[in-house]
C-alpha cells in the first residue's frame, strides 16, 4: 500500500522512485539515555550517528516516518555558502564572520558528498546550479558576487551569465542574467535520508518513528521527553524538529515559522533536450522562489511556493503548471506525474536558529531554504559540540535571530501579510 504522509500533502516522485524504504518500530517503553533526539530529518540523523559511533547512547523519536519532512520532500539542491551571499553578509557581520560561515557551509557540502560516498548511499548526485534574475537590472551585482567569491573567499567556481549563456543553459529567454556554480550540485534527498537512517541504526543508535513528543519537562538536571508509549529521560536533548515544532517548545516556535512550499515532478522530457541541457539546478532572484532542476532520467522537478499558512492548495499540480509554463511555454501541456508539498522552517533575516531553549536543551532549525548540506552539517557539528571536540556550531549560535512579532496570536497573519507583500512585488 502506498504511503501517504500524514504530515504533507501529496505523493512525491522521491517516495515512488525507490525500491526499499525501511520502516522503523516506534518506541514502546521509557529509557534513560545519555541523549535524546526528537525529529528525524537530516539533523536528527546525523546527530544520532555521530553520537553512536563514538559509543554516546542516544534515541531518536520522530512523530511520522523518516522522509515525510522537509528532508526528504524538498528540491534537492546543495548550493554554497549560506542562504545569503557573502556580498550580503559582510557588511553585516564583517569579512572574517562571513569567511567563516562560507567556509562552514563548503565543510558541509564536503561532508555531505563524502558521507555519501564512504557509506555506498547512491544519492543521484548531478553536479552544477545556477542563480538566475528576473528583472532587467542587476547584471552588474551578479558579476560582483562572481569577482568577490574568487578573489575574497577563494572559490572560483562561479561565472557570470549574459542573457545569452542564460538562455541557452536554461532553454528558456525568461531570465535576464546570473551566474554558474560549478562548485556544487543537487542530489535525490530521500535516497540520501534512507541511507542515513541504516547507517544510524548500524551505528547503534536508537530510531523510532511513529513517535511523537507530547511534552518536555526537567527535573534534578535531566529532561523528560513524554511519548504516547513511553519517557525517554536524557542527559541532553537535541530538538531538530525544524517546521514541525509546534507547540512543543514556545522559544523554537516563536523564532522559526512554518510556510508550504510545493513541488511537481513532469514526465521525462526526452522531447525537449533544449531545456536544461546541462542538468543543472536552477533558483531564481524571487523572494518567493522558484527552484528546479532535471531528475537522473531527465524529469523536471518544479518547485515554488503558493501558500503561507499551514494549509495547502486543493491541486498542487495545478500552481505548478502555471508557473512551469511561464519559464517553458512548450511544456504548457506537459504530463505531471506527481506533485507535493511540504513545510519548510524559516527565520525572519533567513539565518539558522541554534540556541539553547533549555538547560541542556538545544534547538537547531531555521535553514530557511538552504538546508540540505547545513542540516546534514548542523547534526554532524552537534555531536562534536557535545563529545567536547572542536565544533563549528557556535558560528551559528551567534547569529542574532529575533522572534516573529505578533506573539502566538497574531505571528501567522502577520506573517501571512508580510510574504503575500513580497509576493506581488515580485510580479512587478
Amino acid at each position: 500500500m502506498t504511503w501517504q504522509s500524514p504530515i504533507a500533502p501529496g505523493l512525491s516522485w522521491y517516495q515512488d522512485s525507490v525500491a526499499d524504504r525501511p520502516t522503523y518500530e516506534p518506541l514502546d517503553g521509557s529509557v534513560a539515555v545519555d541523549v535524546a533526539i526528537i525529529g528525524g530529518g537530516f539533523t536528527g540523523l546525523q546527530a544520532a550517528f555521530n553520537l553512536a559511533k563514538r559509543g554516546v547512547s542516544v534515541v531518536l523519536i520522530e512523530a511520522s516516518r523518516f522522509g515525510d519532512g522537509a528532508s526528504g520532500r524538498n528540491g534537492g539542491q546543495l548550493g554554497s555558502g549560506q542562504r545569503a551571499w557573502p556580498d550580503e553578509l559582510e557588511p553585516e557581520l564583517g569579512y572574517e564572520r562571513s569567511r567563516a560561515l562560507f567556509d562552514m557551509a563548503e565543510n558541509a557540502k564536503r561532508h555531505l558528498l563524502d558521507f555519501a560516498e564512504t557509506h555506498g548511499i547512491d544519492i543521484d548526485y548531478m553536479p552544477g546550479q545556477m542563480n538566475v534574475s528576473h528583472k532587467r537590472t542587476g547584471a552588474d551585482d551578479y558579476r560582483r558576487v562572481a569577482d568577490l567569491l574568487a578573489t575574497r573567499y577563494d572559490y572560483p567556481h562561479v561565472a557570470f551569465m549574459d542573457r545569452a549563456e542564460t538562455a541557452e543553459r536554461l532553454g528558456s529567454s525568461h531570465y535576464r542574467h546570473g551566474v554558474r556554480d560549478a562548485g556544487t550540485g543537487h542530489i535525490h534527498p530521500l535516497k540520501l535520508l534512507i541511507g542515513l537512517a541504516r547507517v544510524a541504526a548500524e551505528a547503534g543508535a536508537r530510531i523510532c518513528e511513529m513517535t511523537p513528543a507530547t511534552g518536555i519537562t526537567q527535573s534534578q538536571g535531566r529532561t523528560r521527553i513524554e511519548t504516547p508509549r513511553g519517557t525517554i529521560t536524557a542527559e541532553r536533548v537535541l530538538l531538530a524538529t525544524n517546521a514541525y515544532i509546534g507547540k512543543l517548545e514556545r522559544e523554537t516556535a516563536a523564532h522559526v515559522m512554518p510556510i508550504r512550499s510545493f513541488i511537481g515532478a513532469t514526465v521525462p522530457l526526452d522531447r525537449f533536450p533544449d531545456i536544461l541541457p546541462g542538468a543543472e539546478a536552477v533558483a531564481d532572484s524571487r523572494f518567493v522562489v522558484r527552484y528546479f532542476r532535471k531528475s537522473r532520467d531527465g524529469r523536471l522537478l518544479f518547485g515554488g511556493r503558493e501558500a503561507y499558512t499551514a494549509d495547502s492548495p486543493r491541486d498542487i499540480s495545478r500552481h505548478i503548471r502555471k508557473q512551469i509554463a511561464e519559464i517553458y511555454p512548450a511544456l504548457k501541456d506537459v504530463e505531471i506525474t506527481h506533485a507535493w508539498g511540504g513545510s519548510v522552517g524559516i527565520t525572519m533575516p533567513r539565518k539558522p536558529f541554534v540556541r539553547e531553549v533549555m538547560p541542556g536543551v538545544t534547538s537547531i532549525a531555521g535553514y530557511s531554504g538552504h538546508g540540505v548540506m547545513l542540516s546534514n552539517y548542523a547534526g554532524k557539528m552537534y555531536a562534536d559540540a557535545v563529545i567536547g571536540n572542536t565544533s563549528e556550531l557556535g558560528l551559528f549560535s551567534e547569529l542574532k535571530i529575533p522572534p516573529f512579532p505578533g506573539g502566538d496570536r497574531l505571528r501567522s497573519p502577520l506573517l501571512f501579510l508580510a510574504l503575500t507583500w513580497y509576493a506581488l512585488r515580485d510580479r512587478l
